[in-house]
């Protein structure tokens, strides 16, 4: 490939230009009204316009994009992660159009992208899935399931993703009182309003395996990351290798998430999600057909890049390193800056006034804004990613402390607070904590 198309804006679309930059290949960048100004539009070699602000007008306008690569000639397109990164009809259009869609098949994207679809897959592999339904009729199907299965449960959006399309329901009146907003919710997002419902697995941890595949059938993983400290069911810190965890249930889940990928023949980078109960009883999640948000954490671990691995498995290349041959080095964390106030987690779009991030040799940041960029409110409000090394766990916490000390956001809320309050958590220290972790530590506060 001598020219790709990165149908993504932001962090994401700076990260992929630098890789590209390094293979010598040339890269072009889309943007909306909005974005005209933003970084990695003047990074990449060409940029073009597509719309307006709203991503409905720009960035999820699949004609748009398609055409705008046929007119810069590209070979292929990166979808990056979230907007049309798991949309199927978009990597067949890639496809269909002569180019190379760089991530899986449209079929797998298809067949993973339904939870529902994904859950049977996944048992008929053999690989262990939350007890819950396969679909739910209407109101009174879903008390029922509700109560066989047993309260907490969770309502949630076949076609949903991201921590979106999903609630807790401690009881049945809960359940009666989210119901009809949740099918709502389900088709307005993600164009169906199919829902099902799944074991609330309390005080779990959500812990995922990188996993990535060529065109060759190999198969292979890139260890886990811990991802539980959460806010609104969406991540903010994630950690490789996973504290607190037996090395023979890591083994199990390697295992279980290369028999996920192998039983949909699956091609390029993904990861397949699990939550992990108090007893390390694990649980299929959800496979995401594309690559991480904190995918750098995983680099950082291995210091492989996986969007040169991408490419080249795109290209049809068989995978440059067999099992055996990925090594973990040291300890890793990503810590999601977002311009939102650190205690309600609201978003805060403004214009950055000062942006100074902390001078550290173990420290990589992959940010989408400078000093002087507006965070608009169109669009997701995460500003960096600041990934951390180290050669424990312990170092690699001292140097996040040590980091953050020294970084400094103006003009804007941001969670960088709250980072600096989990890193001196004595719970977080230890690497004993859960998806309730963020939940419990405002509680305290209260």
């Amino acid at each position: 490939m001598r020219k790709i198309l990165i149908a993504n804006r932001g962090e994401i679309a700076s990260r992929i230009i630098r890789t590209c930059r390094n293979l010598g290949i040339q890269t072009v960048a889309v943007y909306s009204d909005a974005d005209e100004g933003m970084p990695f539009v003047k990074e990449a070699d060409e940029a073009y316009r597509i719309g307006e602000a709203q991503v409905n007008k720009s960035y999820l306008n699949m004609d748009a994009i398609v055409e705008t690569a046929l007119k810069a000639e590209v070979d292929g397109i990166h979808p990056g992660y979230g907007l049309l990164s798991e949309n199927a009809q978009f990597a067949q259009k890639i496809i269909s159009n002569g180019l190379a869609f760089i991530g899986p098949s449209p079929d797998t994207i298809e067949k993973m992208g339904d939870k529902i679809t994904s859950r049977k897959l996944m048992q008929t592999a053999g690989v262990p899935v939350v007890p819950g339904t396969h679909g739910i009729a209407d109101i009174e199907d879903a008390k029922a399931a509700a109560r066989e299965i047993g309260y907490p449960v969770m309502l949630k959006a076949s076609g949903g993703g991201g921590g979106i399309g999903m609630i807790r329901c401690n009881d049945e009146q809960a359940l009666i009182q989210h119901f009809a907003s949740t099918k709502n919710r389900a088709k307005a997002y993600f164009g169906t309003d199919e829902v099902f419902i799944e074991k609330c697995i309390e005080d779990g941890r959500h812990i995922e395996v990188q996993i990535f595949g060529d065109k060759h059938g190999n198969i292979v993983h890139l260890f886990e990351r811990n991802c539980s400290v959460q806010r609104r069911n969406q991540k903010v810190i994630e950690e490789a290798l996973s504290p607190d965890l037996s090395q023979a249930t890591r083994d199990k889940m390697y295992d279980a998430a290369i028999n996920a990928a192998k039983a949909v023949n699956y091609e390029n980078a993904g990861t397949v999600e699990f939550i992990v109960d108090q007893n390390e009883n694990f649980y299929f999640l959800e496979m995401n057909t594309r690559l991480q948000v904190e995918h750098p954490v995983t680099e950082a671990l291995t210091k492989l890049d996986l969007v040169k691995w991408q490419i080249a498995a795109a290209r049809g290349e068989k995978l440059p390193l067999m099992q055996s041959e990925i090594q973990a080095d040291g300890h890793a964390m990503e810590f999601r800056v977002y311009a939102e106030d650190p205690d309600t987690f609201f978003p805060s779009p403004g214009t950055i006034s000062s942006l100074k991030w902390g001078d550290s040799e173990h420290a990589r940041v992959d940010s989408g804004y400078e000093s002087g960029s507006k965070v608009t409110p169109f669009y997701d409000p995460m500003i960096a990613k600041c990934v951390i090394w180290g050669e424990t766990r312990e170092k690699c916490l001292l140097n996040a402390s040590a980091f953050f000390k020294e970084t400094n956001v103006e003009g804007i809320k941001n969670n960088i607070p709250l980072f600096k309050e989990i890193l001196e958590n004595e719970d977080f220290q230890k690497g004993t904590y859960s998806t309730k972790f963020i939940e419990q530590l405002k509680s305290i506060k209260k």
